[in-house]
């Protein structure tokens, strides 16, 4: 029976990032992955597919939009679906096997299958046997429904299934304005559907700076998504001329109905933990299905660990690998940490919309006395020169001391400008240092540092 010093379930970004920085801090270590592909959801069915088709779909609207006004003469592009689908699949085969070439540089065994825990010091895989001084859940999350709501992964999909349509469609209902489903629905919007969201609540993206997101669904109805808000989607029917999606005015309780070809529930994830015979040995899960940990990332047995989706917080990839990172520093008996104040959000539309800190509604809560910088792109050069105007910046700081207390981007690169932030609100900096740190011209960045003198003496291209 062979023996690690950790063997990781999950193959995703927490459990593969863990596995390469035990290996790298000298312990003997295994991952286990049942997918029969190293990556997870996140480069399989999640974060680097759909932005292979985002970017893509990009292009191609660019090319029937923009091209003209950039003094760029072509015929009317013409889209290729089958190309476009093995491009992502490339892109999914190189990442995948990368990270196999990792393990083996790395002297990580990659045992394939799906695992379970025996006891403290023992896992089952394909019903071979493994000790182990410890064990790390990594077994991330999977797509979440809602009642009445059957996931066939053709006419009614989740986020897996929308990566694979076999054409696109001419109508899509997307349920959730959540990062997947506005993400998707950007997709085929673009490449030509005729797109819809319906939301529970009152306004896209939950949980996202409230003016952020008001701009943000502004944009996106712009660009032609149509947004139905505060209903309740209550049964999904399939019928002789598509999906019959039956919802619920949340305010007025009427009852409407609405035809589509394709239906993509978008209402989130919920944590994976399956098969691991967690209660069999006494592991502590929560209400909410997520596994309880302390903040070393121990279960209520100490040489159990679990991190990333499965556990509490944002199911974020970068979340998961930051924790993997850590508890593989804690086993070697290093203090690993993770600042959960400082964790990126990033929705990779056109515009991108990115923040990373508290908002502004999370302050008022809070008791907090704040204020605020914002500049907006329509003031950036670059921003001009490269028809992407739409969106702001804005920064959040500490009243009395100016301290970086969160940052809400959408526009250009939001996804790249935001992390100037991040590692400024890491070193505790002040607004004042954000502004007086030079900014070359002309770029993108300079935007945020206009919003960071908005905080000042004022702003200078506005």
């Amino acid at each position: 029976m062979p023996g690690y010093d950790v063997i990781i379930i999950g193959g995703g970004p927490g459990g593969y990032v863990c596995a390469i920085r035990c290996s790298q801090l000298g312990l003997k270590v295994a991952c286990v992955e049942g997918r029969g592909k190293l990556g997870g959801t996140c480069l399989n069915v999640g974060c680097i597919p759909s932005k292979a088709l985002l970017h893509a779909s990009e292009l191609y609207h660019e090319s029937v939009t923009n091209f003209k006004k950039l003094g760029i003469k072509i015929n009317k592009p013409q889209v290729d679906w089958n190309q476009m689908q093995s491009h992502k699949n490339d892109v999914i085969t190189q990442n995948t096997q990368g990270i196999e070439f990792l393990f083996k540089k790395n002297k990580v065994d990659y045992i394939k299958g799906w695992g379970k825990i025996k006891n403290s010091n023992e896992v089952i895989v394909n019903e071979k046997s493994y000790s182990t001084k410890n064990i790390i859940i990594a077994t991330g999350s999977e797509p979440a429904s809602l009642p009445n709501m059957n996931i066939d992964e053709k006419q009614i999909v989740s986020s897996t299934g929308a990566l694979e349509l076999k054409k696109i469609p001419k109508s899509l209902l997307v349920i959730g304005a959540g990062v997947i489903g506005l993400e998707m629905g950007s997709v085929y919007s673009r490449l030509g559907s005729e797109v819809t969201v319906i939301e529970y609540l009152d306004e896209v993206t939950p949980g996202l700076d409230k003016e952020t997101a008001k701009t943000f669904r502004k944009i996106l109805t712009k660009q032609g998504i149509k947004f139905l808000l505060g209903a309740a989607v209550t049964s999904l029917e399939k019928v002789s001329n598509g999906i019959k999606a039956s919802y619920t005015d949340n305010k007025t309780s009427e009852k409407k109905e609405f035809i589509t070809d394709i239906v993509l529930v978008a209402t989130g994830r919920k944590p994976f933990s399956q098969g691991l015979d967690l209660e069999e040995n006494g592991i502590k899960v929560t209400d909410k299905g997520q596994i309880s940990i302390n903040k070393k990332w121990q279960t209520n047995i100490a040489n159990i660990y679990a991190l990333g989706d499965v556990v509490e917080g944002p199911m974020l990839a970068h979340k998961a690998e930051d924790e993997g990172m850590a508890v593989a520093e804690i086993i070697a008996g290093q203090a690993g940490h993770v600042n959960f104040e400082v964790i990126p959000g990033v929705i990779y539309t056109t515009p991108e919309v990115a923040s990373v800190g508290k908002t502004e509604e999370e302050l008022k809560v809070l008791g907090k006395k704040y204020k605020v910088g914002k500049f907006s792109f329509i003031g950036n050069g670059r921003a001009k020169a490269n028809l992407v105007t739409d969106g702001f910046v804005k920064i959040i700081s500490d009243y009395k001391s100016d301290r970086i207390l969160g940052a809400h981007i959408i526009g250009p690169a939001a996804g790249d400008l935001i992390h100037e932030i991040c590692v400024a609100m890491e070193f505790g900096a002040s607004a004042e240092d954000l502004a007086r740190t030079c900014h070359a011209h002309p770029t993108f960045s300079e935007a945020v540092r206009e919003a960071a003198l908005a905080l000042g003496g004022g702003a200078i291209h506005s």
